[in-house]
């Protein structure tokens, strides 16, 4: 992506201009992050990869599509960033309102449905993929959240993937 090469490494996936990108086992292509849930949902029955409590799932849904969506103060200000922690950021009024509204979405789930569990919703679920990147931003940026939150963003930093895929971002770098 910043290095410049991802539409070459793209070149042999008709339509897909935009990482990220997925081939389904049927050789479907899926450039739309929440379609990707979606699918694999659909394509994993057996796998609790959204909550089975009826009200929780609802949740989560809206959870995923809220993230899917929004946050764009948040994402523009704090690009994702492996290689290091900032000091000193400064976030604006508008990444501080999309940080508290995260940060209710976070103890909200887990105050009605996380259980003894560390994730949102007890188990790790879809919701958890698509807002570990959002843990990240909050730990390179240092942006406050609750008690409750902190200790999810924690729980997501520390989750053995997570720290692959940090460990992983930290081996490449884009700016000369």
């Amino acid at each position: 992506l910043y290095a410049g090469t991802y539409k070459a490494e793209l070149a042999h996936l008709p339509g897909a201009q935009t990482v990220p990108v997925m081939v389904t086992s049927q050789g479907g292509i899926l450039t739309d992050s929440l379609a990707m849930g979606e699918t694999l949902v659909e394509e994993n029955p057996d796998v609790p990869l959204l909550p089975r409590d009826p009200k929780a799932r609802a949740m989560a849904r809206s959870m995923i599509a809220e993230m899917h969506s929004g946050f764009m103060a948040l994402r523009d200000a704090c690009p994702h960033n492996m290689e290091h922690v900032l000091e000193g950021f400064v976030p604006s009024e508008a990444v501080v309102k999309d940080a508290a509204r995260i940060d209710t979405l976070w103890q909200t789930a887990r105050d009605q449905y996380g259980g003894s569990g560390p994730w949102l919703f007890g188990n790790y679920s879809l919701a958890d993929a698509v807002y570990a990147p959002i843990a990240n931003r909050f730990t390179t940026y240092g942006l406050q959240v609750s008690d409750t939150s902190q200790a999810y963003v924690d729980a997501t930093i520390a989750d053995g993937p997570m720290r692959r895929w940090r460990a992983m971002g930290q081996t490449v770098r884009y700016v000369p």
